[in-house]
């Protein structure tokens, strides 16, 4: 598919969902695949836990398959691949992300979530950089995400379809990675619209409406998947601590570098926790 032209997720009377299900027919054509148990999406700092997770199938460009873009930031590689577990699970690996901010509509956002749902998982796991409101987290720290507040004014759920979000961060599976590594601490993640980083007076905001996490995606993705049937999993790595509560100024660069220096601990953290699913 050409990069961002004619994407049928743009027409408002095509149906996400058949969309979704050609992009998981694609990939089971291009990777040989059938179906896929887990799915992961892995943001800024988590991209060399595929290398441990299990055994390369096939990695293929993610404009390859439908709905599919080009991502828009550096730390995500474009790709869509498929490993398999020393115990046998199919793992579908997206790293091509696309952010609110990028102004491609929510239903861009989620397609690789629709899709991961569409090629059989019943597991989502979402991965992030991002940044943290306790003080007492430091830059590299992995966090488990609770529960979110969605400041995007917006939802992927079109109509009046009411999806509870009750345990949307499946209790079962941050338990299941508290086995994996009993110091994981963990909070509510708010997603901002980006791409702007937050003021420290909307930091304070968050911070006194529960939040302790602040980034630009994660939670649009995990409505979908919960819409979808599938069980979500949520990381964050913690690359600077938000504005107002650092006292130098953010910037990309930070999150890159910060991502760089945690990966090989998370990696096999993430690797690990996957080994238990």
């Amino acid at each position: 598919m050409p990069e961002n032209h004619d994407n049928p997720l743009d027409d408002a009377t095509t149906d996400p969902f058949d969309v979704a299900r050609t992009a998981a027919a694609d990939i089971a054509r291009l990777t040989g695949v059938e179906r896929h148990d887990i799915a992961l999406t892995l943001g800024s700092g988590w991209g060399k836990a595929a290398d441990l997770i299990g055994e390369t199938v096939a990695t293929i460009p993610a404009t390859e398959v439908t709905g599919f873009s080009k991502p828009a930031l550096e730390g995500h590689v474009g790709t869509i691949r498929s490993l398999r577990t020393d115990s046998g699970k199919n793992v579908l690996i997206i790293g091509a992300r696309t952010h609110y901010y990028e102004g491609h509509g929510v239903r861009r956002v989620v397609h690789s979530v629709r899709t991961a749902a569409a090629t059989g998982a019943g597991i989502m796991v979402l991965t992030n950089g991002a940044g943290g409101i306790k003080e007492t987290w430091k830059p590299g720290q992995p966090v488990l995400i609770s529960d979110h507040i969605n400041l995007t004014a917006d939802s992927p759920i079109e109509g009046a379809n009411f999806v509870d979000l009750t345990d949307l961060y499946s209790a079962r599976l941050r338990g299941i990675a508290r086995e994996v590594d009993a110091t994981l601490d963990e909070g509510v993640y708010c997603q901002f619209r980006g791409p702007h980083y937050e003021t420290p007076a909307e930091v304070q905001m968050a911070k006194a409406i529960g939040g302790h996490i602040c980034g630009m995606s994660t939670a649009l993705e995990a409505i979908a998947a919960r819409q979808s049937g599938m069980e979500v999993l949520g990381f964050s790595l913690i690359t600077n601590l938000a504005a107002g509560i650092q006292k130098t100024p953010l910037s990309h660069a930070e999150v890159i570098e910060a991502g760089r220096e945690a990966e090989p601990v998370i990696s096999d953290l993430l690797a690990r926790v996957i080994g238990r699913l």
